[in-house]
């Protein structure tokens, strides 16, 4: 048996597989982001759902239709927390995922193994879900107020 020697920095399919890491960083990174967004819409969908139970059976409480309506609005407060619950969640696993990203990319490019060139830019899902949660917050206050 013969010991391989590596491939020289400069050969062309080294370049290529540093190239074709770095990418997959990009992947990754978006990936994460449709993880968010799937947060997110099940987020929206219970603090939507729950606010307009809410609002429903407040509306008909008001106009003495019906006498007693606790169950169906404590219903609709509690979807609404479980989303906001929920897009805490996400957004905090979403934070964290990313962090990780960056330090072995990082890490990866100060050995030499991706260029490493490109920057990371903001995530808009991430703001986006950021402002659904201070949305889903001012929700439950106006429903507990």
């Amino acid at each position: 048996m013969t010991a391989t020697t590596p491939k020289p920095i400069n050969d062309p399919g080294t370049e290529l597989a540093r190239r074709r890491t770095g990418m997959s960083f990009q992947r990754t990174r978006m990936s994460a982001d449709r993880t968010l967004m799937s947060v997110m819409r099940t987020a929206l969908s219970l603090i939507g759902f729950g606010f307009t139970i809410f609002q429903f059976f407040q509306k008909m409480r008001d106009a003495d239709v019906l006498k007693r309506v606790n169950a169906p609005r404590n219903f609709g407060i509690a979807l609404v927390i479980i989303g906001i619950a929920m897009l805490s969640l996400g957004i905090l696993y979403h934070i964290q995922f990313m962090a990780g990203l960056r330090k072995t990319r990082e890490e990866m490019a100060a050995e030499g193994l991706i260029h490493g060139e490109s920057v990371f830019p903001p995530s808009l899902t991430l703001i986006t879900a950021s402002v659904l949660l201070v949305v889903g917050i001012a929700a439950i206050v106006s429903m507990l107020a």
